[in-house]
């Protein structure tokens, strides 16, 4: 039995659809009762934190894929963001797994960040898997201490710990600032963005994600180590634009704007981190995932932003 949290989620639904279909058995944890998969078993967990008895959830579980995190807030108003992510993303990552291990659990992978490495990369740089972390903001700090944390447990009690590293996970039912983008251009609004051919940035297809989970449940190279993962190949935003759009069947409208006029009209609304996000670099190194795993992406670059369309359209 393979137990999924967070499998109401965006990662979570396509793994669990994707289990099932291979045959496998899975339990789903998911926290709202109406909103449980068809086909595959669930139990009720209403929140992620240091005092959750998962008993019942680890009832004849081999392993675990960890998905339920507190991820990024955009209107945060909690008074101290990093003691709220550290109560969902450490204290009940850590008390999950501790349950895990006495509960005879062999494998525990655990769906990290991209953030742990740092929020971006120089041009012609990659992250790798073995780099000394650096996150920077709340939840990459708390999914820092968390890997930190369970890499103890597993020394203590002989379960095994596999670490994920996604960058961006695009696919159907994407959600936030990469489908606000597709929208923008399936409605052919301009974007000011020709002029952003300099910085390469590492995505990884919703499909690619869920084939490297399933790969890390069962693969003997994979325990206890740390992946990255991405699409093996690196876009510029403009370049990524223009794939999106023939993706989408409507050509990206781009303008040129300087990026030292962006990264200044970016400042001028206090949003530096738009312009981070646009036009800087953040790209991974995945030769250690392919190597030790014998993995590559199913999908292409291509073969993702055309699923993720069609999504959008659905």
């Amino acid at each position: 039995m393979i137990l999924v949290t967070g499998a109401n989620g965006f990662v979570g639904n396509a793994l669990c659809n994707t289990l099932r279909m291979a045959g496998l058995p899975v339990r789903a944890a998911v926290r709202d009762p109406f909103k449980q998969l068809t086909g595959v078993e669930s139990v009720i967990v209403e929140s992620i934190d240091a005092t959750i008895d998962w008993a019942a959830a680890l009832n004849g579980v081999q392993s675990i894929v960890h998905l339920a995190a507190r991820v990024h807030v955009m209107d945060e108003r909690a008074a101290d963001p990093l003691d709220e992510f550290r109560r969902t993303n450490v204290d009940g990552t850590v008390n999950l797994a501790r349950q895990a291990a006495a509960a005879g659990v062999k494998r525990f992978v655990f769906l990290s960040s991209i953030k742990v490495n740092g929020e971006s990369t120089q041009p012609g740089c990659s992250f790798s898997a073995d780099d000394p972390p650096a996150p920077e903001d709340p939840y990459g700090i708390s999914k820092h201490e968390a890997e930190l944390a369970l890499r103890r447990v597993a020394e203590q009690t002989g379960m095994e710990v596999v670490v994920i590293r996604p960058p961006l996970v695009y696919g159907p039912g994407v959600k936030a600032n990469f489908a606000a983008m597709m929208r923008w251009l399936a409605r052919g609004v301009p974007l000011p963005l020709a002029a952003v051919t300099d910085n390469r940035r590492s995505l990884v297809a919703l499909d690619n994600l869920v084939d490297l989970i399933v790969t890390c449940l069962n693969h003997p190279a994979a325990a206890n180590q740390t992946f990255l993962v991405s699409d093996g190949e690196d876009l510029s935003t403009a370049d990524l634009l223009k794939r999106m759009g023939l993706a989408l069947g409507k050509p990206a409208r781009l303008f040129f704007v300087p990026p030292g006029l962006l990264r200044f009209g970016a400042a001028m609304v206090n949003k530096p981190g738009i312009y981070q996000r646009l036009c800087g670099s953040l790209q991974v190194d995945i030769s250690k995932t392919r190597q030790l795993l014998d993995w590559k992406p199913p999908l292409t670059v291509d073969e993702g932003l055309r699923w993720a369309a069609q999504g959008l359209r659905g």
